[in-house]
């Protein structure tokens, strides 16, 4: 077992801490005027600033030494070989892999994993290229106008924000749903705006046995088969994601129209896989290909570029110095751009579910704060709502500012504008506003000493909160690529400080065994043995599914 807080590079940090926990940014931009040209960087078409930090150089030397104990570099390359990092499930991680180029190879087990996935890549672009163009028809004859991708946890959200994000590239002629929860809310609502006759639904599904996915999948089956078409025509209208061939041809899926991917595909990572398939048909072939070669650009400059210049490893080493130093017990993602408004919630799962654990590899308890609470929205609007608490309230909350200086809406001054409040929030977040600047900014527009002693304390605004700017020129498909492999990367430095599987997810698995149990009982109308609160809950349901009857 390593003992993390035994390090000598982590005890560094935590003396070092102490000795600077009291400094403000302000005093530090004041005393050097070179400051975000020591603490910032780029790549791949990001500028990632991070000068709005609570560090000095020292405190990023100690950073980088942590960095260096761990040796990073030698862990990612474990991973981007294809060892089996995922011990727990004795699986390799490949995602870097999907977005290889075809002149490379990885050979794993005695396979070209390469070539197999631009295999797959090449079924899933033929198609794709047919529906797109008009050349696959629906049962009558009509060509496909919308298109339903029925999926969960990564396999809806992944798509779902690459859709949205690069939105301005979406074929015209073509709308997109997505769907994911159970609730019959949500695959009623996408069925009353489509048209049996010239949808297609995509179900992704790994093991083709996913509860929700399968409900909703079921649904939409028995809905088409309402409209007038027989089961000959499934085949038209469904294509799966899948592995499980047999259940996908039982279902009524040509087996020809599954797109396959493997076990090293992780859900959370899996967009850049077959899973990507509606992304593919929203924005097209070559607009994904740019998609995966931004986020291979983001794997090359990750594994080859030294820590101090390494955008994953920066934005990894300064959430561990707030979270485990500082008591940070959750960050922002702020983007200061529409289109990635479903970016924090992809970003949720990525984090959340990749470093939400409380034991290390070697299956022992950790006894320090590993991952983090991360939420966020568009930042314009969560100005007017949460960033009160990030500025006054009583934790400190990092934040990640994203934004591009080139609008894809040109429409008068909204980008400047839009610009202006990105800017203008780091600033005072930093800065801060002190009680004598308020004192006087109160008198100068007229109160008097009364007024201005009781409402003084009001508006004074600690600043020192921290945050980093990620500037793009504009999100593009492969800047987006390269925004998405950073943040994966990220969580990879992170899991590998804090001794964590970043790859398994056993804390979603509880939760769906005992559904399995509660819904046979609701189904048979008889609790069986649960704690009380259980037990009446249950109760409650099934009495007012009878009179509802």
């Amino acid at each position: 077992m390593r003992d993390l807080r035994k390090l000598s590079e982590w005890q560094a940090l935590q003396s070092h801490y102490h000795e600077i926990e009291s400094l403000q940014m302000r005093d530090m931009f004041a005393q050097d005027k070179n400051r975000f040209d020591t603490f910032s960087a780029s790549a791949c078409g990001i500028l990632l600033d991070y000068s709005k930090n609570r560090i000095t150089s020292e405190t990023f030397d100690l950073l980088l030494a942590l960095a260096r104990k761990i040796d990073i570099t030698k862990e990612a390359k474990r991973m981007f070989a294809g060892e089996r990092i995922n011990a727990t499930e004795d699986r390799s991680v490949l995602h870097t892999a999907l977005r290889m180029p075809d002149s490379k190879s990885l050979l794993v087990d005695g396979e070209d994993v390469v070539k197999q996935v631009h295999a797959v890549a090449r079924h899933a672009a033929q198609f794709v290229d047919k529906v797109r163009d008009g050349v696959w028809t629906g049962y009558t004859g009509k060509r496909i106008e919308s298109v339903v991708n029925i999926g969960i946890g990564g396999s809806d959200l992944g798509p779902l924000m690459v859709c949205e994000a690069l939105k301005p590239w979406q074929h015209e002629d073509l709308e997109f749903h997505f769907v994911s929860n159970v609730d019959g809310s949500h695959i009623s609502e996408a069925l009353a705006k489509i048209n049996a006759e010239t949808t297609l639904f995509i179900v992704a599904s790994k093991t083709f046995t996913t509860q929700e996915t399968l409900a909703n999948a079921q649904t939409a089956r028995q809905w088409f088969l309402d409209s007038g078409a027989d089961n000959s025509a499934i085949a038209k209208h469904f294509v799966a994601v899948s592995t499980n061939e047999k259940a996908v041809s039982e279902f009524g899926i040509d087996t020809d129209n599954m797109f396959r991917f493997w076990d090293w595909v992780g859900g959370r990572y899996s967009l850049w896989s077959s899973i990507g398939l509606s992304i593919r048909l929203c924005i097209g072939n070559d607009n994904f290909d740019a998609m995966l070669h931004g986020a291979h650009e983001m794997d090359e400059h990750f594994v080859q570029t030294e820590y101090q210049h390494n955008l994953p490893v920066v934005l990894a080493l300064l959430g561990v110095w707030y979270g485990n130093f500082f008591n940070a017990r959750s960050y922002v993602i702020a983007p200061y751009d529409q289109y990635l408004h479903r970016f924090p919630a992809y970003l949720q799962q990525l984090d959340m579910e990749s470093n939400g654990k409380s034991v290390q590899m070697d299956g022992s308890a950790v006894d320090y704060k590993t991952g983090a609470v991360l939420w966020g929205e568009p930042g314009t609007n969560g100005q007017h709502a949460f960033f009160q608490l990030i500025h006054q309230g009583t934790d400190l909350i990092p934040a990640d500012f994203i934004t591009a200086a080139k609008s894809q809406n040109p429409v008068g001054a909204h980008h400047k504008m839009l610009l202006a409040n990105c800017i203008a929030q780091t600033e005072a977040l930093m800065k801060g506003k002190t009680l004598s600047e308020v004192q006087a900014e109160l008198r100068a527009g007229g109160s008097t000493n009364e007024e201005t002693d009781a409402l003084a304390p009001h508006k004074v605004f600690s600043g020192n909160r921290p945050t980093n700017t990620l500037l793009c020129e504009e999100i593009t498909p492969r800047v987006l690529g390269a925004l998405i492999a950073l943040y994966e990367h990220k969580v990879f430095v992170q899991g590998k400080i804090w001794g964590l599987n970043s790859y398994d997810q056993w804390g979603v698995e509880l939760g769906k065994q005992l559904a399995a149990t509660v819904l046979q009982e609701l189904n048979s109308g008889a609790p069986g043995a649960h704690d009380s609160s259980t037990s009446n809950l249950m109760s409650y349901c099934i009495d007012r599914f009878s009179k509802a009857t």
